[in-house]
Order: C-alpha cells, then sequence, then structure tokens
C-alpha cells in the first residue's frame, strides 16, 4: 500500500494543543522511516464579534470578542504501510480537528 503523499491539515482553537499533536505525528511518521515536511504553519483566521453590552440605555457601550483558529499542514512523502498503521491508532486531544488527504 504505497501512497505518493499523505497531506495533514490540522486546526485547533489551542495552539499549544496544536504544537503537541502535530510533534507527535511527526514523531510517529519518522519512526516508521518516512520522510516529513512540516508543521508549516498557515494564516491564522480571526473572527470578530461585536455584541451590545445593553440592548435599552447603554446602545453605545458595545463588548467585543475574537475565535482565533490556528492551522498547520504536514506533508508525509515515501509513506509506507506502518506509517498508515501508526497515523489511524493515533489519539489527538479533544479540541484538534485532523483531515488526511492521501
Amino acid at each position: 500500500m504505497s501512497v505518493g503523499r499523505i497531506r495533514i491539515r490540522m486546526e485547533s482553537y489551542d495552539h499549544q494543543a496544536l504544537d503537541v499533536s502535530a510533534k507527535e505525528i511527526v514523531d510517529h511518521a519518522k519512526r516508521t522511516s518516512a520522510k516529513v515536511a512540516g508543521p508549516v504553519p498557515l494564516p491564522t483566521r480571526i473572527e470578530r464579534y461585536t455584541v451590545l453590552r445593553s440592548p435599552f440605555i447603554d446602545k453605545k457601550s458595545r463588548e467585543q470578542f475574537e475565535i482565533r483558529t490556528h492551522k498547520r499542514i504536514i506533508d508525509i512523502t515515501e509513506p509506507n504501510a506502518r506509517t498508515v498503521e501508526a497515523l489511524n491508532r493515533l489519539v489527538v486531544p479533544a479540541g484538534v480537528f485532523i483531515k488526511i488527504k492521501a
């Protein structure tokens, strides 16, 4: 089962959990003698929301919130069956979303 390249895209609101997961994936891939490129940080998506503090008297008083989505890409070239098996058995923390493209 030889695939030319595996691309792993990771997203999380917590950048520390994301970096730990990326390091773990790179370690597993290197242990199975596959070549690894990354993790490459992608631009952080920032979503800002402005909400009224009080709808009646303090109409001009507003509160702002933001959600930051951090993203990373890891490319694994020359993977073997052991690499694919290690990636399938990998457990990542809650809040880290992984998409694997072969």
